[in-house]
Order: C-alpha cells, then structure tokens, then sequence
C-alpha cells in the first residue's frame, strides 16, 4: 500500500506520495518558504498562496505532489 502524506489548510489539501518522489528539488526551487526537508512537517502549505502551490504541484516530475481543492 502506498503511504500517502497530506498537508492542508482552510483551501488546498496537498498529498505527497514519498515512494513516488525522485528528490528531483523542483519543488523546493520553485517555493523554498513551503518545501523545507530539513524541518517537521516539511510542507509548510500556508506559506504560499493555493495558485502558487497548484502552480508548483502541476510541475512535479515524479507525480509525488497532488492536490485536492478543499469543499468550504
């Protein structure tokens, strides 16, 4: 079973699928104050606005980054 870890705020749920990412650093390049490996948890989703984070998701290489657009 894949393991699947899920980031969300009042807007955006962001899923990340760690067996599927390459480590390729898009992610981090792209919103360096939302990706952080180095801290717990490393996606800090309210650090960016839901377009950016869309924006950088739809460029994951690996597919390891989706996203689901919270019903409010």
């Amino acid at each position: 079973m894949e393991k699947k870890i899920k980031y969300a705020n009042e807007e955006l749920t962001i899923i990340w699928q760690p067996e599927l990412c390459q480590h390729a650093g898009v992610c981090v390049q792209a919103l360096p104050n939302v990706y952080k490996p180095q801290e717990r948890p490393w996606i800090k989703i309210d650090n960016a606005t839901t377009e950016e984070l869309i924006a950088q998701i739809n460029k994951c290489p690996s597919g390891a980054l989706s996203y689901r657009i919270n019903k409010g």
